[in-house]
């Protein structure tokens, strides 16, 4: 199984009255999703899954691919790690999952995934990291096949 976490892009600083689901990108953050979606789409199976956190800025973030996507409630901001891999069907999926979500979330799920442990790591903001798991049935054959940040795809 392929799993992508994929960061939100820039959005706009949280302020009262702003529920914080409701926050939206801003116009780097735009690019930036825009930027990383056309070099995920150039790297995606056709036959993928796309879930995205409900939040405005997620859902920006994944209209950003240019494919199909479904929100999913359990994506939120500060879901456990084991939410967002249940959401997945983390390892047994038969398709490419891509979870467009929040820090310090996916990074939990990161550290997870690489550690067994929950630790908090550092996901840049429109960044991607993709794992895979060549063998649902044995941990040791998972491995991290690649991390791209939105400034380092070409323009």
């Amino acid at each position: 199984m392929d799993l992508i976490l994929w960061r939100h892009a820039e959005a706009e600083p949280g302020h009262e009255g702003l529920p914080d689901l409701e926050r939206a990108l801003t116009p780097k953050g735009v690019k930036q999703a825009r930027r990383m979606g056309k070099w995920l789409d150039s790297q995606l199976p056709e036959n993928c899954r796309i879930l995205a956190s409900p939040a405005v800025r997620t859902v920006q973030t994944a209209e950003g691919l240019g494919r199909k996507y479904k929100t999913h409630a359990e994506l939120v901001p500060g879901a456990a790690p084991e939410a967002i891999l249940q959401a997945a069907n983390w390892p047994a999926a038969r398709e490419t999952v891509v979870i467009v979500g929040h820090q310090p979330t996916l990074g939990q799920v990161a550290a997870l995934l690489l550690t067994g442990e929950a630790l908090d790591v550092e996901m840049k903001k429109a960044s991607a990291w993709w794992f895979v798991q060549r063998d649902p049935e044995d941990p040791a054959s998972l491995y991290l096949k690649a991390v791209m940040a939105a400034d380092l795809v070409v323009k």
